[in-house]
């Protein structure tokens, strides 16, 4: 009978115990309550600052594939259009989960955009947003569909860690399932309909200020995550 190599032993023992953390290691607590979690609709000010909600604004319904495939990830989104003094206005969409999973993916503008027939006309760059509570650090694209063209900012949050996707937001879902817990996820996204592109993302970071500036500590936390100290 042929012997097996050394080699292939140590490779066996390592699957078997890679096997065994991650049953021992398989989250089992939930970090949110499922009765107690966050309300969007109360959550997010109607009002902030000079910006307030815009009732004359019907949101475009999506795709039913889209809705089903959202709805199998999270459990609360929203979808609002606020406008300022000016007459200037941005759009606000906010995703929810529960148990934050890898299906987080589905609703990433660079996703989610082109499954609606956008084509993603200027790729994403990482920028810091300085708010009077820390940096933001904030996704910027621009996605267009014919004349329509619409600059992005979005951020995620998982649990209550700022991140962003790709191995930071691994390291951040790594961090709870050391601990079993199954943490939460949000994706909050702002855009504007706009082909000056610098101007509407100044507009955008207006209203982010506004935005976090009309909520308590707790209100913030839950959609920025924590900032560091």
């Amino acid at each position: 009978m042929k012997l097996l190599s050394f080699k292939h032993v140590v490779i066996g023992l390592f699957m078997f115990a890679a096997a065994g953390m991650a049953l021992a290691l398989k989250p089992t607590t939930l970090q949110v309550n499922p009765e107690s979690q966050i309300d969007l609709e109360t959550l997010v000010p109607q009002q902030v600052g000079d910006w307030k909600l815009d009732e004359t604004i019907v949101t475009l319904p999506i795709s039913p594939d889209l809705k089903k495939a959202l709805e199998d990830v999270y459990s609360q989104t929203l979808s609002r259009t606020y406008v300022n003094g000016a007459g200037k206005r941005v759009m606000l969409s906010v995703a929810y989960g529960g148990t934050h999973g890898e299906g987080m993916q589905l609703h990433r503008p660079e996703n989610c955009y082109p499954s609606q027939g956008f084509q993603v006309v200027k790729d994403t760059q990482t920028v810091i947003l300085p708010t009077q509570y820390g940096e933001l650090s904030i996704k910027r694209l621009v996605a267009a569909q014919g004349p329509r063209n619409e600059p992005i900012t979005y951020w995620a949050v998982v649990g209550d860690q700022h991140t962003q996707f790709g191995w930071r937001m691994k390291l951040a879902q790594m961090r709870y399932t050391l601990t079993g817990v199954i943490p939460d996820g949000m994706l909050v996204r702002v855009s504007s309909i706009d082909r000056d592109e610098t101007g509407a993302y100044e507009i955008q970071a207006d209203f982010i200020r506004a935005l976090l500036a009309g909520m308590n500590d707790s209100e913030r936390e839950r959609i920025t995550g924590k900032f560091d100290s």
